[in-house]
C-alpha cells in the first residue's frame, strides 16, 4: 500500500538516484551493526510508550511528555520518528505493528493540534513560534515519512496524510522565518532540502540559496563558529551533507572533511572528545563520538579514507547503541550499508595547536592535555579514565584575580600563559564635580585620580615532559596575596597521598611530594604540594566545582612547578 500523493518509486531522480548513492551498488541485506542498532531502537520505543498521554479527554492526547510531565512537540515527533523506523524494518519487533502505527498516528494527530498557524512549533524551555525548532523536526520527520511509505505497512492512510499535512506546512514558515544561531541557517535549511525532495517548489530552493549566500561559518582550524564538539559540530556536519546530496552541491564536503580531520585530534585516549573550548552548552560537558557515525562513514565511504573508516569502526567497537538516536539516518540509503574501507591509524602522537579555537592540544599514547585561552580551566589531564578535568589558579587581589590568559604564546617547547592586573585606590573627585546631592552614582568616577596602585603579574609556562606534563606558575608584584592551585578531577577515582580539608567537602591539600588519583586500571600521579593556608576558595575566585579537588597554596611571590604523569 503506497499512501500520499509522492511514493518513494516517484520521488526525483536528483536526489534519490544521481546523489543518494555515491558509494555503488548497495548491500542487499543489512549488516548486523544496523540490526543491533533497530533492536535498541525497539527497546527505546517501549520505554519511550510510558510517557504517551492516553486519556482521551487530555488536551494533549496523543502527544509524548518529557520527563518533566510537559508533552511537547519534540518528544511526540521523535517518537514518531522511531516508530517509523521500527514499523519500516523487518528485522524490527514492530515491523508493520498496527498498533504501534496507531499511536504513530495519534502522535501525529497531536502535533496537527499543536502547530500554529504559520507552520511553527514551540520549544516549551526557550523558544516559541520557532522557525529552527521547527527545522529540527521537519529534517528527520521527513525521513519518516519515506520509511513509513516505503515499508507498505496496512493502515498508512492514518498517518501519512497528517504527516504530510505537518511538514507541508511547516514549509510555510521554513521559507520566511528566522533563526538564533550559526547552525540554526543549516538546520533550515537541510530541513527545506528535504521537502524539496518529497515536494518541489522554487521557494524552498531560493530560501536555501539565500542562508548558503552567507558562507559556511569554518575558521582555519577546520571548526565552525559555536566549536561545539559534542552538539553542533557533529550536527552541521550531517546538516551539511544532507544539502549537498539534495541540492548536487558536493563542494559542501569540504567543509566535512575539514571538520572530521581537526576531530581526529580532539579524542582523548578514553574515545571521548575535547569540550572545553566550546562556546556552547556542551561546554567542559562530557560526551563521546557518536554523533560523528554518520558523517564519517558517509566520507569514509564516498572518499574511501581509511582514517575514516577507524574512526567508524572505534565508534562501533565502544559507543554504536549511543548512536540510536541517528538510526532514521543509517536507513535512508541502503549505499551507507556498505563495508568500510580498510583502516589506517588514526593520530595518536602529536602536538597540535589550533589557534583559532584558543587551544593546543597534546597526545602520547594513553595520555593526553589540553590548554585552553580565555578559560578559567586552562589546561586538562587525561590518562586512560583518570581525568584531571581542569586546573586553575586564583589570588586574593581586590576580588578579580581568576585566573586566565588572553593568548597563548608558544616559546621554543614551552606555551606561556600571562595575566597581569592592577589594584588602584581613587582620590576624591575636583570641587566642582561633585553632586549637589552627594549621589555617589553621578560622581565622576572616571576623573578621580588613582592612587597605591598594586600590581600582580601571573605567569604560566607549561612544558611537555618525558612521561606527563608541568606547569611552572610564578606570581609576582603584590607581595603577601594569598594564592590558591586547583586540580580538579572528575568524580569516580580514588585519591591517595593528600589531606581532607578540615572544614570544606570534596576539598583536599597537598603537601607532600606527589598525590595520586585512581580509576579502575589508570593512576595519574601529580606533585609536588605546597599547603602554606588552608584558604582555598578565594575572593572573587568562582565557586568550588562538585568534584574532588586537590589545593596547593602559598603566598606572593609565589613560585611552583606543578607536574603531572
Amino acid at each position: 500500500m503506497r499512501i500520499g500523493s509522492v511514493s518513494l518509486c516517484g520521488l526525483p531522480a536528483l536526489t534519490t538516484a544521481s546523489l543518494a548513492r555515491p558509494f555503488g551498488v548497495a548491500p542487499d541485506t543489512k549488516p548486523a551493526w544496523l540490526v543491533e542498532i533497530i533492536k535498541a531502537n525497539d527497546e527505546q520505543i517501549g520505554r519511550v510508550r510510558a510517557y504517551r498521554v492516553k486519556e482521551s479527554g487530555d488536551p494533549a492526547f496523543g502527544g509524548i511528555k518529557d520527563g518533566e510531565d510537559i508533552p511537547n512537540a519534540q518528544s511526540t515527533g521523535d517518537f514518531v520518528r522511531r516508530c517509523a523506523c521500527a514499523i519500516s524494518c523487518p528485522e524490527s519487533s514492530f515491523y508493520r505493528s498496527k498498533e504501534l502505527l496507531n499511536e504513530t498516528a495519534l502522535a501525529m494527530q497531536y502535533l496537527l493540534k499543536i502547530q500554529h498557524s504559520d507552520g511553527t512549533i514551540d520549544l516549551p524551555s526557550t523558544n516559541f513560534h520557532s522557525t529552527p525548532d521547527t527545522g529540527f523536526l521537519v529534517k528527520r520527520l521527513t525521513t519518516a515519512y519515506t520509511l513509513l511509505n516505503r515499508s507498505g505497512a496496512p493502515g498508512l492512510e492514518t498517518v501519512l496524510p497528517n504527516l504530510k499535512t505537518f511538514l507541508q506546512r511547516a514549509g510555510e514558515a521554513l521559507t520566511v522565518g528566522g533563526i538564533h544561531t550559526p547552525n540554526h541557517r543549516w538546520v533550515v535549511s537541510a530541513a527545506l532540502t528535504k521537502l524539496n525532495a518529497l515536494w518541489p517548489d522554487k521557494r524552498y530552493v531560493n530560501r536555501i540559496e539565500q542562508w548558503l549566500g552567507e558562507h559556511i561559518d569554518m575558521d582555519e582550524d577546520g571548526q565552525y563558529n559555536e566549536r561545539s564538539t559534542l552538539i553542533y559540530s557533529p550536527l552541521t556536519d550531517r546538516l551539511l551533507i544532507t544539502i549537498a546530496r539534495g541540492m548536487n552541491k558536493p563542494e559542501l564536503l569540504e567543509f566535512v572533511r575539514r571538520n572530521l580531520a581537526m576531530t581526529f585530534y580532539y579524542i582523548h585516549p578514553n574515545g571521548e572528545v575535547v569540550s572545553e573550548a566550546s562556546g556552547r552548552q556542551d561546554k567542559a560537558g562530557i560526551g563521546t563520538l557518536e554523533g560523528y557515525y554518520y558523517p564519517a562513514r558517509y566520507m569514509a565511504l564516498r572518499d574511501q579514507n581509511g582514517e575514516l573508516a577507524a574512526l567508524c569502526r572505534q565508534i562501533e567497537k565502544t559507543v554504536l547503541l549511543k548512536g540510536v538516536y541517528f538510526l532514521d539516518y543509517y536507513l535512508e540509503d541502503s549505499a551507507f550499508w556498505k563495508e568500510l574501507p580498510p583502516s589506517k591509524p588514526l593520530p595518536t602522537h602529536y602536538v597540535k595547536p589550533f589557534p583559532h579555537s584558543g587551544l593546543v592540544r597534546i597526545r602520547r599514547g594513553n595520555w593526553d592535555s589540553t590548554i585552553l585561552k580565555a578559560n578559567p580551566v586552562w589546561m586538562t589531564f587525561s590518562k586512560g579514565e583518570a581525568v584531571l578535568q581542569g586546573i586553575r589558579l586564583s589570588a586574593s587581589f581586590f576580588g578579580k584575580g581568576q585566573f586566565q590568559t588572553a593568548k597563548i604564546e608558544q616559546q621554543d617547547n614551552s606555551w606561556v600563559l600571562t595575566q597581569s592586573l592592577v589594584g588602584p585606590y581613587y582620590q576624591p573627585v575636583a570641587k566642582n564635580e561633585i553632586d549637589p546631592e552627594g549621589d555617589w552614582e553621578k560622581m565622576p568616577h572616571a576623573k578621580r585620580k588613582q592612587t597605591e596602585i598594586q600590581r600582580y603579574e601571573a605567569k604560566v609556562t607549561i612544558r611537555e615532559t618525558s612521561s606527563g606534563m608541568e606547569a611552572q606558575i610564578a606570581i609576582t608584584g603584590t607581595d603577601n596575596v594569598p594564592v590558591s592551585l586547583e586540580l580538579i578531577f572528575r568524580p569516580g577515582g580514588t585519591l591517595a597521598g593528600v589531606t581532607k580539608h578540615p572544614t570544606r567537602a570534596n576539598a583536599h591539600l597537598l603537601s607532600g611530594d606527589s598525590g595520586s588519583y585512581t580509576v579502575g586500571k589508570d593512576t595519574l600521579t601529580f606533585g609536588p604540594g605546597k599547603a602554606l593556608h588552608k584558604g582555598v576558595v578565594l575572593r572573587g575566585a568562582l565557586p568550588p566545582m562538585d568534584a574532588p579537588t586537590v589545593y596547593l597554596t602559598g603566598f606572593t611571590p609565589f613560585e611552583h612547578t606543578i607536574r603531572l604523569s
